[in-house]
């Protein structure tokens, strides 16, 4: 059987791309994110997929679902979820789920793909 597609969401940037009060209550959102991806998977993609989803700061502390695991990342989510990459079987696909350019950046040269927050927005 074939590894599935590891698909990283920047949980932080995702929910904070759109101005729907998420501040108010950061965990909630994350929530609702985590939520919205164990019902709707990854859209647009047909093949199979682990979803990880990367919180960080207020939102530490969401658990995991059925469908997506969620990850605390005790200090920067962005290191968080390059170590993630860089730390995936050799020749794993993988698809970073962000909008922040810096983090594009050092996971491509890692060998991710990398979407925009649509993608998975509810």
């Amino acid at each position: 059987m074939e590894t599935p597609l590891l698909v990283i969401v920047d949980a932080a940037n995702v929910v904070g791309s759109v101005p729907d009060g998420w501040w108010r209550d950061r965990k909630g959102a994350a929530e609702r994110l985590r939520d919205a991806l164990a019902v709707n998977g990854a859209p647009g993609i047909a093949e199979p997929v682990e979803i990880v989803l990367v919180v960080e700061g207020a939102a530490r502390g969401v658990a995991s679902v059925e469908g997506v695991r969620v990850e605390s990342a005790a200090g920067s989510g962005d290191d968080h979820m390059v170590a993630l990459v860089a730390a995936r079987e050799p020749g794993r696909p993988c698809l970073v789920v962000t909008a922040d350019r810096e983090l594009r950046r050092r996971v491509t040269e890692l060998g991710a793909e990398v979407a925009g927050p649509r993608t998975v927005r509810p």
